[in-house]
C-alpha cells in the first residue's frame, strides 16, 4: 500500500504553485469578442461595422448565411468549370450549345423559355 502511495505521489506536485485559470466564456454566449475567425494581425474583418450593431443571433445568423453563400459559390464556381469541360457532349438542346460558357445562355432555343416561362 505504501508503494502505490509513493509511486503515485511522483506524479503529483503537491507543492507546485497552481496557476488560476481565467474564467471560461459559457458556451451560449457569441459575441464580436467570441467570434470564430478573428486574426491576431487583423483582428476581426468588419470594414463597415455590422458586428459592432448587431446582438448575438444576429451574429450567428449573419455568420450562417456567410458560410451558405460562400458554398454556394463554390458550387458555382465548379459548375462553370464543368460546363466549359463538357461542351458538345450534352443531352439537353441537341449538343447545340456551343462556345465559351458565358454565351452558353443566349444559345438557349426561344421555346425553352416560352415553355419555362
Amino acid at each position: 500500500l505504501a508503494l502505490c502511495a509513493t509511486s503515485g505521489a511522483a506524479f503529483n506536485n503537491f507543492f507546485a504553485k497552481k496557476e488560476v485559470a481565467a474564467p471560461a466564456v459559457p458556451v451560449n454566449t457569441f459575441t464580436i469578442d467570441t467570434l470564430p475567425g478573428a486574426l491576431a494581425p487583423v483582428g476581426l474583418f468588419d470594414p463597415l461595422g455590422f458586428a459592432e450593431k448587431a446582438d448575438g443571433n444576429t451574429l450567428k445568423r449573419y455568420r450562417e448565411a456567410e458560410i451558405t453563400h460562400g458554398r454556394v459559390a463554390m458550387l458555382a464556381a465548379l459548375g462553370f468549370l464543368v460546363g466549359e469541360k463538357v461542351e458538345g457532349s450534352s443531352f439537353l438542346f441537341d449538343a447545340s450549345i456551343k462556345g465559351p460558357a458565358i454565351s452558353h445562355l443566349a444559345q438557349v432555343p426561344a421555346p425553352f423559355w416560352i415553355v419555362l416561362g
